[in-house]
This record gives structure tokens, sequence and C-alpha cells, in this order.
């Protein structure tokens, strides 16, 4: 961790952890460039030493590849990602962890996040719904993140470029503003 940081928006990087690239035990996912555009905002990130909060999902479920101990909790080997705080979590939103994030940020007068990382429907999506209802300034960096195939209640398999689709129609505009990694890199603060 770095011993201090210039005030700005927090980067947010969510589940990074080798279990992921497990295809046999997640199944088919989208988004290859995922890993690459989370190092292109670390690597932005720390030239401006703007803080970087790092998550990671401690599962208590039996067997789990991201167990505590297990080789799949570690985390991914990412040019990069070293950060401010890291946080351990054991359900979908980082609010939850521990460290307590909303209270670093406010600790530390900080009130954007910029969310990337695994999964984008579940972790990252629940964590954004959660930070705009705290009232932080939230993007959602689209292509920073990535999912997994999931068959629906029916059944029926949605892929993982649908469910992504439909996790940023349900956030922008009323939860956190939908972006892209080129759009974060190009211009802050966003006029998106």
């Amino acid at each position: 961790m770095k011993d201090s940081f210039s005030r700005g928006p927090v980067l947010l990087v969510i589940d990074v952890q080798r279990a992921f690239d497990d295809a046999d035990y997640w199944g088919p996912r989208n988004n290859p460039a995922c890993e690459a555009n989370i190092a292109a905002l670390l690597k932005h990130w720390h030239e401006q030493n703007w803080p970087v909060v790092l998550v990671k999902h401690d599962s208590t479920t039996s067997g789990s590849p991201l167990a505590p101990g297990a080789e799949g909790n570690r985390f991914k080997e990412i040019p990069g990602l070293e950060g401010d705080l890291l946080i351990s979590k054991r359900v979908n939103s980082v609010f939850y962890g521990d460290p307590d994030l909303d209270a670093w940020m406010h600790e530390h007068g900080l009130t954007q996040l910029v969310i990337c990382g695994i999964t984008t429907n579940h972790c990252c999506e629940t964590t954004a719904r959660m930070a705009g209802n705290l009232g932080y300034d939230t993007y959602f960096v689209l292509d920073a993140t990535h999912t997994f195939d999931r068959r629906s209640p029916d059944g029926e398999l949605v892929k993982a470029d649908e469910l992504a689709r439909v996790t940023a129609t349900n956030l922008h505009g009323e939860f956190a503003a939908v972006t892209s990694t080129r759009a974060v890199l190009e211009a802050w603060p966003p006029n998106w």
C-alpha cells in the first residue's frame, strides 16, 4: 500500500482475482480486454497519485476457488495492481467489506468513485448501485469489467455480453455514469 495520495477520484478495483481465469468453473466470459483496460486505468491513477482501492472477495462458500488461502483468491498479475486501501468482502457489495469503504471515503473527503473489476453484473453492479444511493459521484467503466454467461431461472443461456449491456442500461443515469476506459483516460473531470 502507498503511504499517501493526492485528493481525486477513487479507482475502485473489484475482485481482480485468479479464480476468475478458470473457464471450467465459471464458463465463457466476455471482454478479453478487461485486464488491459484495468492496467491502463491503474497506470493513469498512479501517474496522478490519485487514490486506488483494491477489493478482494474472501468467499465463505465451501469449495469456492475464492476462499482465503486458495490460489484463486490471489490477485491476478496486472501491472500497477497496488493501492492505498485493501478491502476484504464476503458479499457482493464492497460497502459491506472490511475496512469500511464509506467511512474511509468520508475520512479522506473523497466523493467520486470510478468502478472497474469482476464481475460486471454482480459485485461491480451491486457496489455501483450502493455508491449511487449513498450519494457518491459514481462512474462505471464498462470495458474495464467482465462477466460470464449465465442461465436464467427458466434455463435459457444468457450471454455475458448481454448481461453487461443490461447492467449498463440499469446503472446509467440512475446509479452511475457508464463510461469507457478511453473516455476516462482522455478527460477528467468527465464531461460525459
